[in-house]
């Protein structure tokens, strides 16, 4: 966290934005009080939607079902006598 007046954040602003885009806190002061915190812009994440790849992908009839090596392999079927 680095604390600058108001008259050096001007002179300075795109350091200090440089700074905020690392994560790091900056606050403006004025005669040594805080009045301004300086932070990363966090972008909300637009909501899901679905059906992008409707039509362009087809499972297979068999892909429901376990191959007998995969099985074996993680000990879900047990190996042939």
């Amino acid at each position: 966290m680095s604390i600058t007046n108001i008259h050096d954040a001007k002179s300075q602003l795109s350091q200090l934005i440089e700074q905020a885009e690392r994560g790091e806190e900056v606050i403006i002061a004025r005669a040594g009080k805080p009045v301004a915190k300086l932070i990363p812009y966090k972008k909300k994440a637009s909501r899901r939607r679905g059906g992008q790849w409707s039509g362009k992908i087809k499972v297979a009839e068999d892909f429901d079902q376990l191959p007998e090596d995969i099985g074996k392999a993680f000990g879900m079927v047990a190996p042939a006598q």
